[in-house]
């Protein structure tokens, strides 16, 4: 998925990252499924996942999860 910068902005404004039960809080801002962003550098631990309710997830029509520990869509595609 390339994603330009204003996409990226709509995409975080949308996040529900920090409302996962697998998020730590350590100063990123979510948006894991963006390749610009990718997997977290501080979640290790999958605790649950909340990617299925996100309207980014929604919007941009994707099948993976756990974005924050498995990396962003396109890495997981290949």
């Amino acid at each position: 998925m390339e994603i330009n910068v204003n996409y990226a902005d709509e995409v975080l404004g949308m996040c529900i990252c920090m409302t996962c039960p697998s998020w730590v809080n350590c100063g990123e801002k979510g948006g894991y499924c963006l390749s610009m962003f990718g997997k977290s550098a501080c979640i290790k631990d999958e605790k649950g996942c909340v990617c299925l309710q996100c309207q980014a997830f929604k919007r941009a029509g994707l099948s993976q999860i756990s974005f924050c520990t498995r990396g962003s869509a396109d890495e997981q595609s290949k």
